[in-house]
């Protein structure tokens, strides 16, 4: 119980992957986010990662002095298990799935390991893996999708090699990468992504392995893939050789879709902490109920997956399969999950008018601002046919993609790296700021900069400003004015979002150097 007196910032920051790691110079992590509150900091990047907002810090902080209460009563082991077990009856009531089983992990990255071991149990070990929107995923799934260490260290902080096989996990498998994006940037047509993965579908059973599809809703872009039409046909073509595993760690999709997702057999990957803003990292991985008898019985354990997991990540009703795990309490993982129900909670108690309203309104208003601005371009969102109700007020487009226009063309990836790092900060040192002070000043969150092509080593990369949860839960009033009043006021911060973008470009070559002086 001694780890559980330490600072809860450093709980929250702990029991995951490098990527959580503080930098000494700025107190945040490799994101720009930070394990406590920042009211003050405009952050609209929730497609990425958010610091922790205090209504979920404070949580988190009676969560923790819960457990130290029972834990007293009853043993540290058994009331951490009870409440990671409540956590799962808490989530599955907000997201409507009474009879989903949830297996919990440090990150969306370490449940897709999770997920390729359950497939193996349920194929068999001869796997190949066709990741959908391979260029729109964690960069993580590269490694993941053949069973091996995607970084040098695990939650339990065990020393691993990154690109190195998972012991048990690798053996027999191969990946296929299926990019959304042409070799211009451009995304494919649906029809032609569908035609794709059905081609690495019958050549990889016919090669009698069988295949982990794993598929997107939604990616870094907004953009979802394959079509329905294609799964049915997948589902009729190779009934039991064909495992599909739905990446929906972005959460933005409706209860419904979800819900459908799991009828049809599929694993999902979720997490708390992109739109639902919860602090990075919390991952989890939805299972259907069906399954639940298949993998209870599962026989050989890959040895390399006990690094990634312990018992109570687990359903308890699961006790076959969850006795050979190690019994160890990751309460970073813990609280950050407590911090994520918070928000998921807040959510859904907001009337599902009002959701939808909001989103509306923010998309019409980013797209209005963008649109005001001589530099900057916004993409297209993909075509989507009409979803009958399965998305909700997640129908709206929540993931606003643009690239940065200079008399030279689009911004490099590189370019947009420095954007993005110094709009995290207070820019003023380092660069001019004889004009607009408060704006150079201002710390601004949003999207990382995704790449829209392979070509050559610095692409064009796209900035991305992001509809979060907390767009909604701290907007809502019952006062309809104070409420609209509220969503402007949000507008006005993206408004200053973009206005800091451009004061940037004019001192881009400056950035260097400031990012060199504060050890960004």
């Amino acid at each position: 119980m001694a780890e559980l007196f330490a600072p809860l910032d450093r709980l929250l920051g702990c029991g995951g992957d490098p990527r959580l790691r503080l930098n000494p110079a700025t107190a945040a992590n490799e994101y720009g986010c930070q394990p406590f509150p920042c009211p003050d900091t405009l952050s609209f990047a929730s497609s990425t990662a958010t610091s922790i907002s205090l209504r979920a810090y404070e949580r988190a902080g009676h969560a923790r002095e819960a457990l130290m209460r029972s834990a007293i009563s009853i043993g540290i082991d058994a009331a951490f298990d009870a409440r990671i077990e409540a956590m799962r009856d808490e989530l599955k009531n907000y997201l409507g799935l009474a009879s989903a089983d949830i297996v919990f992990s440090p990150s969306g990255t370490d449940s897709q390991l999770h997920a390729l071991f359950l497939t193996r149990a349920l194929l068999g070990p001869a796997l190949t893996t066709v990741i959908v929107a391979a260029d729109q995923t964690g960069s993580g799934t590269a490694y993941t999708s053949r069973g091996c260490h995607f970084s040098a260290a695990t939650a339990n902080g065990n020393a691993v090699q990154k690109s190195e096989p998972v012991a048990g996990l690798a053996h027999s498998v191969t990946s296929v990468a299926l990019g959304l994006l042409d070799a211009n940037g451009e995304c494919r047509p649906r029809a032609e992504t569908d035609l794709l993965v059905l081609a690495a579908i019958e050549t990889s059973v016919a090669s009698g392995t069988g295949v982990l599809l794993q598929i997107m809703d939604s990616s870094k872009l907004g953009w979802r893939a394959p079509s329905v039409q294609c799964l049915d046909e997948i589902a009729a073509r190779w009934p039991g050789r064909v495992q599909v595993v739905v990446d929906a760690c972005q959460m933005r999709l409706g209860r419904p879709r979800l819900k459908q997702y799991l009828d049809r057999g599929y694993l999902v990957l979720v997490t708390g902490s992109k739109f639902f803003t919860g602090p990075p990292f919390s991952g989890a991985l939805l299972v259907p109920a069906g399954l639940a008898g298949t993998i209870d019985a599962i026989g050989e354990i890959a040895p390399g997956i006990l690094e990634y997991t312990s018992r109570s990540d687990w359903p308890v009703k699961w006790r076959g399969l969850r006795s050979r795990f190690p019994i160890w309490a990751n309460f970073g993982q813990w609280l950050r999950w407590e911090a994520a129900l918070e928000e998921i909670r807040g959510y859904h108690k907001v009337p599902g008018e009002f959701r939808r309203t909001a989103l509306t309104a923010f998309r019409e208003g980013v797209e209005r601002i963008i649109a005001s601005s001589p530099r900057l371009s916004l993409l297209p969102p993909q075509p989507r046919s009409a979803d009958g109700g399965l998305d909700e007020e997640l129908a709206e487009r929540t993931i606003f993609p643009f690239v940065i226009e200079t008399r030279h063309g689009a911004l490099s990836l590189d370019d947009c790296r420095k954007i993005y790092r110094a709009l995290a900060r207070d820019a003023r040192d380092g660069v001019s700021a004889d004009v607009h002070p408060e704006i150079a000043a201002k710390a601004c969150l949003i999207g990382q900069p995704v790449a829209l092509s392979q070509r050559g080593p610095n692409p064009v990369a796209a900035l991305r400003i992001c509809a979060g949860a907390r767009l909604v839960t701290e907007t809502w009033s019952c006062d309809a004015e104070a409420a609209h009043r509220n969503l402007r006021g949000e507008l006005g911060h993206v408004s200053t979002i973009v206005a800091k973008i451009e004061w940037l470009l004019g001192r881009i070559n400056g950035l260097d150097y400031a990012e060199v002086s504060r050890g960004a």
